[in-house]
């Protein structure tokens, strides 16, 4: 893939896990044994799902490439909106994707159905994402955000001391970075792409396997997903463990949409006025929260840090932000002159 200065200026990273793309990759990956045995809750849960994962199983390959349009590139924080670009996606794209990459697996008459872009077929095909994504996924999802903001930060950090350069060059062992050419070893047949002009969009999965995964749809940005280092999947509350029960629970509160002041916040955990204080010092000194005086009161918000140790997606977070800035000048116009 030759990149050129504009796609080079234009190297992103997604804002966080897609639901419907990771229970695709899911679906494969979990049926290896080293990723089962890494994830044995997760693996537990995929084993229970099972009888109604059959279409998802049935119709897409255990390795490999996957269709593209099942890797939607909107709707990152529902599993539904997802699934309903999924349900949308044009018949003709549809038998073009699959002909292309179930090629290999056995004929069937639901596969070939599936092939011809089959309304009922692709009916199946949905349910059993979203059957994988609600009965294994979600009780981890916290844990796969908070790994994804952890991945985020890392390259953030490379790129902040060795620029664009050394993001690429150390994206993963089977990308190549030979300016201006990125090499990429993917399941697909060889073939020299240009980006385009558009940019590059990074997606670190756990899911990934062991060779990148691209997707190139005319005019936009070329998605690579890599293989990142697997969560740690903790049993119980991994934010408790770290900190401690009442200062996850302030750290959460003041993550939630609001105005939040030391005495709502002792209020809302049930704490006395000086343990809040105690607690927001704390996150405070960690980076966790920001806190700013107000007329009378000292108002407490989560950091971007902080918004993504709870699990929570940047467009939240940003929409929050947005609107605690909005309140709090509408607070401002609203007091009387002296």
């Amino acid at each position: 893939m030759k990149l050129t200065s504009a796609d080079l200026a234009r190297v992103r990273i997604v804002s966080g896990p897609h639901p419907v793309g990771t229970a695709v990759l899911a679906s494969q990956a979990l049926r290896e044994p080293a990723v089962a045995a890494a994830a044995p809750a997760l693996a537990a849960r995929f084993r229970r799902a099972a009888p109604g994962l059959g279409p998802l199983l049935h119709l897409l390959p255990a390795h490999g490439v996957l269709p593209d349009f099942l890797t939607p590139r909107g709707s990152l924080d529902s599993i539904e909106d997802g699934l309903a670009t999924v349900r949308a996606t044009p018949a003709r794209r549809i038998r073009s994707e699959v002909g292309a990459t179930c090629t290999h697996l056995r004929p069937t008459a639901s596969r070939r159905r599936f092939a011809s872009a089959d309304p009922e077929l692709l009916d199946a095909l949905v349910a059993s994402l979203r059957h994988l994504f609600h009965e294994v996924l979600a009780p981890d999802w916290p844990t796969l955000r908070r790994a994804h903001h952890r991945d985020v930060a890392e390259l953030g950090h490379r790129y902040a001391l060795s620029g664009v350069d050394g993001v690429l060059a150390g994206l993963h062992p089977a990308v190549r970075w030979r300016s201006p050419v990125l090499e990429i070893d993917t399941h697909r047949h060889h073939a020299e792409v240009r980006a385009g002009g558009h940019g590059l969009l990074l997606c670190p999965s756990p899911f990934a396997g062991p060779r990148p995964r691209v997707q190139i749809e005319p005019g936009r940005a070329t998605l690579v997903v890599v293989q990142a280092a697997a969560p740690v999947w903790a049993a119980g509350d991994p934010v408790a463990n770290l900190m401690g029960r009442t200062r996850a629970a302030v750290l959460r509160a003041a993550a939630r949409p609001g105005r939040h002041t030391t005495s709502t916040l002792a209020r809302d955990v049930d704490v006395s006025l000086s343990s809040a204080s105690e607690h927001l010092t704390a996150l405070r000194t960690a980076g966790l929260v920001a806190s700013v005086r107000t007329g009378g009161a000292v108002v407490h918000r989560v950091t971007a840090l902080g918004h993504g140790l709870t699990g929570g997606s940047d467009e939240a977070f940003h929409e929050r932000q947005r609107v605690i800035d909005v309140t709090e000048h509408e607070r401002r116009d609203a007091q009387p002159l002296a």
